[in-house]
């Protein structure tokens, strides 16, 4: 996977490092020839500054007292008198032989040497040191010239990764920001004087995609909207004729024949219904949540479905875990509306798979700060791996019996995801059915304790 980021500090950690390697070769080199040239700066200011009193005949503690620390930096120290013979020599047994007057580096006893000599008026001096000894001391040197460069290095690849990383900081935000969003979330992000120069084209080319993606998104919910809309009322016109048709006696056939026309004609317009709701809820923004009571909207939701309950004998109650009384314990903050559509979707469902002398509960239950909702049905349950799938779109689990368009469950799911609650399915323990939960709605009590 190719990213901008490891690209960045490799080649800028690469590049400095290779940067500070050769500045590091530049920089020892010069200080270690810069040292050579301080030593024989010093062999020459030793040869110069000799005392003229010194002679062959001097004892070792003499010679150190007269010459001091000269001889630390293991010097070799020779005096020739004018008449050639030798008249002082610092060390007994290091002997060189006699060189030109000038600066050189010569080879002895297969030791090299970097040898000064000077012609005095009365005598001839000869300072020399062995080229391993300088060597030593210009590697030190240039050792310690290198050290702020030792601690810079790791510093500056320390401020090149924060740099990057806070250079970046913003397509992370961006990406972070696109992330979060939800699948109906289509509006333009926002620019303003943070957003960086490099990143402004990619923001504006995007705002220009959600654009297009909510004009599309748009007119295929207006497409689904309008056509729902423009089949529900010939349906419905149709139903009447086929009705009144049957009731005067102009519409003759086998009374099997009309009632699955009646069957199918219904179910059309169950699915239309489904679909316009489907759309609405799709076009549906965000609205503000309000209190609501849910004792009274799941009371009008089983009075709505007791007709259709009592036809298939199926017994519909509402029960509540608190008891009655003055304050009503379940008043959330939510949309009554959507409240009163995803319960009759959740019943609705329950009913129509419920066989009939069965059961269907609509529960309420308080705990803690958050109210919940479950409906339980006593029908043939989801088989555990169609629990997920069922959720989807026109989809209907295999050997399904009961008829539908699939998208009951959907509309659920959906109204639930745009009120921020949580939809869960699940078969009952302990006895035969499914159980819809859903959880999440905040107390308005509970929401005014928070503000207050």
């Amino acid at each position: 996977m190719t990213s901008i980021r490891r690209k960045l500090l490799g080649w800028l950690i690469f590049g400095f490092g290779a940067a500070s390697a050769a500045a590091a070769y530049g920089i020892f080199h010069t200080a270690r020839n810069e040292a050579g040239e301080l030593f024989d700066y010093e062999l020459r200011t030793v040869a110069l500054s000799l005392p003229p009193n010194l002679h062959a005949t001097m004892t070792a503690q003499q010679s150190d007292a007269m010459l001091g620390d000269i001889a630390d930096d293991r010097i070799v120290i020779e005096i020739w008198d004018a008449s050639g013979n030798i008249a002082y020599r610092s060390q007994a047994v290091q002997t060189l032989g006699r060189y030109p007057a000038g600066l050189r580096t010569v080879e002895d006893n297969e030791t090299p040497w970097r040898v000064f000599g000077v012609q005095q008026p009365a005598r001839f001096v000869q300072v020399a040191q062995p080229l391993s000894v300088r060597n030593d001391l210009a590697l030190t040197l240039a050792l310690h010239t290198l050290w702020p460069l030792g601690v810079m290095v790791p510093a500056a690849i320390v401020l090149v990764l924060f740099v990057v990383m806070r250079g970046l900081a913003p397509i992370g935000g961006l990406s972070r920001s696109l992330a979060s969003r939800s699948l109906d979330a289509l509006e333009p992000l926002t620019i303003d004087a943070h957003t960086p120069v490099e990143v402004r084209p990619l923001v504006v080319a995007l705002n220009d995609l959600l654009r297009r993606l909510h004009v599309a998104s748009q007119a295929q919910r207006m497409f689904v909207s309008d056509a729902a809309h423009e089949l529900r009322s010939p349906l419905a016109a149709l139903q009447l004729q086929l009705q009144a048709a049957a009731r005067d006696g102009t519409l003759t056939g086998s009374e099997a024949t009309l009632e699955r026309i009646q069957g199918r004609l219904k179910r059309l317009i169950h699915l239309v219904q489904q679909l316009l709701t489907l759309a609405r809820e799709d076009a549906t923004a965000a609205t503000p949540m309000a209190p609501v009571s849910m004792r009274r909207v799941g009371e009008q939701v089983v009075g709505e479905f007791s007709l259709l309950a009592e036809a298939k004998q199926i017994d519909l109650g509402l029960e509540t875990s608190a008891a009655r009384g003055d304050a009503d314990p379940y008043i959330a903050l939510t949309e009554q509306h959507a409240l009163f559509l995803l319960l009759s979707t959740l019943i609705d469902n329950a009913i129509r798979y419920t066989p009939v002398g069965g059961t269907v509960d609509l529960l309420l239950e308080r705990t803690g700060g958050r109210i919940g909702i479950e409906v339980r049905d006593t029908g043939p349950g989801i088989p555990e791996d169609e629990l997920e799938r069922v959720f989807d779109r026109f989809y209907r689990g295999a050997g399904t019996q009961v008829q539908g368009s699939g998208l009951g469950l959907a509309i659920a799911a959906r109204i639930a995801k745009r009120l921020g609650i949580v939809l869960v399915l699940r078969n009952r323990t302990g006895a035969c059915g499914l159980s819809a939960r859903v959880d999440g709605f905040t107390p308005a009590d509970e929401k005014r304790i928070a503000q207050n």
